[in-house]
């Protein structure tokens, strides 16, 4: 029998996230360095390369250690599927540093009752994180919405033409000069100036 291993698995939204926090709870836990896999990128797709990576190596008797619930899955039903894959056909154990009552290895074997309350916790804890998820991308579309509805303009303001938009369109139209020229000369990008000439 190989030596049981605690792996950790931190996952930040973008690159520009840092999983420093994550880390150190991990560290701090006892996890090594090591053994700590990180994906930078969006819990939308759940094809990640590292959280993959460390599936493939979890075997009976380790330990995933994970900082929050929302790590090992998208949602409500990804969040079940993943605790099941992990405790039941790889038979390893999780903890969850956020929530304690979510600590596998605390369960004896046959010990019914535990496993009943880990169970009505996690999918308790699952629906939750799913549901406030929602709320607050409601609340956000919601928000942009009545602030559309004020006047408030998103994204950047349109470029004002310059003075000698007008010159430069026509030497364009009669095609004395490429879109790539005319652009050059209104010190703009060519597709601002295309945008421009298809108004």
């Amino acid at each position: 029998m190989g030596k049981k291993i605690t792996y950790g698995y931190a996952r930040v939204s973008t690159s520009a996230q840092h999983d420093d926090r994550q880390r150190l709870a991990m560290v701090e836990f006892g996890v090594e360095e090591n053994f700590i896999f990180t994906d930078k990128q969006s819990g939308k797709d759940f094809d990640r390369p590292a959280y993959q990576e460390l599936m493939g190596l979890l075997g009976a008797g380790d330990t995933l250690v994970v900082k929050s619930l929302d790590r090992l899955g998208r949602n409500y039903y990804e969040v079940l599927e993943q605790w099941r894959i992990i405790t039941k056909e790889k038979g390893a154990f999780i903890v969850i540093l956020d929530l304690p009552l979510l600590d596998t290895r605390e369960k004896r074997v046959g010990d019914l009752t535990g496993t009943l309350i880990s169970d009505i916790v996690l999918q308790l804890f699952s629906y939750v994180a799913q549901t406030e998820r929602e709320m607050n991308h409601q609340r956000t579309i919601e928000g942009i919405a009545a602030a559309k509805a004020k006047g408030t303009q998103f994204g950047r303001p349109p470029l004002e033409k310059p003075k000698n938009f007008e010159v430069i369109i026509n030497e364009w139209k009669k095609g004395n000069i490429s879109e790539n020229a005319a652009a050059k000369k209104l010190n703009v990008l060519r597709p601002t100036f295309h945008k421009w000439a298809h108004e």
